[in-house]
């Protein structure tokens, strides 16, 4: 799976079921070559700071589906 394909999926609470987001890019290990942290653009009304980038441990993520990315996260 290539991260452009991870890009096209919202991002989705396991927690509450609200959107997240978008990933927009990924940090990685230079070590291990593992994805460490995802970098994701929140849904605007998300959050009370608008457009801003937030960072989710890799860890997080408890499935990738066809079209969201289940996360284990709760939003305030």
């Amino acid at each position: 799976m290539l991260l452009s394909d991870l890009q096209n999926k919202d991002i989705i609470s396991i927690t509450d079921g609200k959107k997240i987001g978008n990933i927009i890019d990924a940090k990685f290990n230079i070590a291990s070559g593992y994805i460490e942290k995802i970098i994701i653009e929140p849904s605007k009304g998300v959050f009370s700071i608008k457009n801003n980038a937030m960072e989710i441990n890799f860890n997080m993520i408890k499935k990738i589906g066809e079209d969201v990315i289940l996360i284990d996260f709760l939003h305030k």
